[in-house]
């Protein structure tokens, strides 16, 4: 299936202006990592510390009414989750210097008054301490690293080092990009998000290596041939299946984001933003790197 012919762009040609837009990326993305490390975004409990709650209801309810109950009695910042099997609900709550067993009698009570029809049981309560929110969150970063650096080594061995370095920047631009459109727009980080991190960088990688996969023939075939030459030919040859494979996958994660419910949400739009970056990345700045890279070593 193609959805485009044959085409002739000089990808590498508007590197300058590619480069300009993911510099742009890059150092909100940085910002927003920073302020991850310090715990000033818009932090999950699973990062930040806080108080969860699983209820059993005997009927279905909707997630409107039992947040009015909340907010009713001064409960108002708190995320639900429901789990329609089994008419369960799970409670998250940020930090709270009132114990879990206080938290969850208080929300026992306002329940009883807002939902006399409906009877429940707290099957289960949990707390995560801030220091362990710490903890997670400096894992969580050295957890992003580690995946790049292996990046770095599995395309240097398969490839050549260049291409690990090309493969890597353009897998760190994913990463930061989706954490800098989910800080701008105050979206929660936790660790659904940072799971839908990981998910889009071995997605690029995937892309990334399917390009370099014929930037590879084509340096064999035409090995006199100029590299911006070689790499341009290559990503316009192969540019048909990356847009039909990155449209496939968008369209996926656009129905999850639609219609999969508050519970994976954000985590679908994570994906969805991930795959419209990791296309771009694998044409206009993994390419280009390897290109400015090779340049510079015959010079």
């Amino acid at each position: 299936m193609e959805l485009i012919g044959k085409t002739k762009i000089d990808f590498i040609g508007m590197r300058n202006i590619s480069f300009m837009i993911s510099g742009v990326i890059a150092l909100v993305g940085i910002i927003a990592i920073i302020q991850i490390s310090r715990g000033a975004a818009n932090m999950g409990i699973d990062f930040s510390g806080g108080t969860g709650l699983q209820i059993k209801f005997a009927k279905p309810f909707t997630t409107d009414e039992i947040r009015k109950a909340l907010a009713d009695n001064g409960i108002k910042e708190v995320e639900l989750q429901e789990i329609k099997e089994g008419n369960q609900l799970l409670i998250k709550m940020r930090k709270s210097t009132a114990p879990v067993g206080k938290i969850a009698e208080t929300i026992e009570q306002d329940f009883k008054k807002a939902l006399p029809g409906n009877s429940f049981t707290i099957e289960s309560t949990t707390e995560i301490g801030p220091s362990i929110g710490d903890k997670l969150r400096k894992d969580t970063l050295i957890a992003v690293a580690l995946s790049l650096f292996c990046i770095i080594l599995y395309i240097a061995w398969r490839f050549d080092f260049k291409f690990g370095i090309g493969a890597t920047v353009a897998t760190l631009h994913d990463v930061l990009a989706i954490l800098a459109v989910f800080f701008v727009m105050n979206k929660e980080v936790n660790l659904l998000l940072i799971t839908a991190v990981l998910t889009v960088a071995g997605y690029s990688l995937t892309d990334t290596v399917v390009v370099f996969d014929r930037i590879r023939e084509n340096l064999k075939k035409n090995a006199k041939d100029s590299m911006k030459n070689v790499f341009n030919a290559s990503i316009n040859e192969v540019l048909s299946r990356t847009i039909v494979t990155s449209l496939t996958v968008f369209m996926a994660a656009t129905s999850l984001w639609l219609m999969g419910g508050e519970v994976i949400h954000d985590f679908a739009f994570a994906l969805v933003v991930g795959v419209a970056v990791g296309t771009y990345s694998s044409i206009f700045v993994a390419s280009p790197v390897v290109v400015i890279l090779e340049e510079r070593a015959k010079s």
